[in-house]
């Protein structure tokens, strides 16, 4: 160490640990390479090849996003360990990480519970996923669209509207995540996009949960092309406006059909 240069040997210490972390974040899940996040469907794709404390993360949350680990399950740490067949420090470090997120609840000696969301949590979610989505739409028309970029969103669109046709509603939801994620991918504000995918990750379930309740798109369809051909012609405050639009009535639908859903549990109980 060079007594003139302290930080040299810390330098030195954490280059291995830099090195680390940029060979984890190239071997990240496939998700999370979709432009703009994990919007969507998780998937493990990638995990195996991890360091445990990621593996144990990505793991955990693909089942807590999926529904394999519905709200209210408790486990206890050992037995999350055992689940994923993991030694208790990774998986310790990863239930931080999803405490964090607001995805489990962590007791000392108590073990996890996974956490439900009330419709307030979700309506609070939206206040603030909306606008950063509209956000991205505006900056994404100022930026402009390459060849290759209104081709690729001219055929998602396409294709929404054909399983609109078909009336396949899961496999419509499946493209329009993807519509809105390669809107916020190509904005080109990195950190909007790791706000969105947080939000992106806290709605995923409530998402899931009626999709199959949704009516037929279509009015989602004619929005959809007009934000896209408002972008298109560089136009920043059309984008917005319909873009705000279109998600101040996506969030009071979803809210609708989950405050029925809810309903329906209760008068079943």
């Amino acid at each position: 160490m060079n007594p003139a240069n302290p930080s040299e040997e810390d330098d030195q210490a954490e280059a291995p640990e830099a090195e680390a972390g940029r060979e984890r974040r190239r071997k990240a899940p496939a998700a999370a390479k979709v432009p703009g996040g994990s919007r969507p469907r998780p998937t493990l794709a990638g995990v195996a090849s991890l360091p445990a404390r990621d593996r144990a993360y990505h793991d955990l949350k693909f089942r807590i996003l999926e529904g394999r680990l519905p709200p209210g399950t408790k486990l206890l740490e050992a037995e999350v360990a055992s689940l994923l067949s993991l030694s208790r420090t990774p998986v310790r470090e990863a239930l931080i990480r999803l405490e964090e997120e607001d995805l489990v609840e962590v007791r000392p000696r108590r073990g996890i519970t996974v956490k439900s969301q009330s419709l307030e949590d979700l309506a609070s979610i939206y206040d603030i996923l909306s606008p950063l989505e509209v956000k991205a739409a505006a900056l994404l028309a100022r930026r402009g669209l390459k060849d290759e970029e209104v081709r690729r969103l001219s055929g998602l669109l396409d294709q929404m509207e054909r399983e609109t046709e078909r009336g396949d509603i899961v496999q419509w939801s499946h493209l329009d995540n993807v519509f809105h994620s390669e809107l916020v991918g190509l904005c080109g504000n990195p950190r909007l996009q790791a706000a969105l995918r947080l939000c992106w990750d806290q709605q995923y379930r409530a998402h899931m949960a009626i999709v199959k309740l949704r009516p037929e798109p279509t009015q989602s369809d004619r929005e959809h092309r007009a934000i896209f051909e408002a972008i298109r012609a560089n136009d920043e405050r059309l984008a917005s406006h319909l873009h705000a639009q279109h998600r101040e009535r996506a969030d009071r639908m979803a809210l609708t059909l989950l405050r029925g859903q809810a309903a329906g549990y209760g008068a079943g109980s």
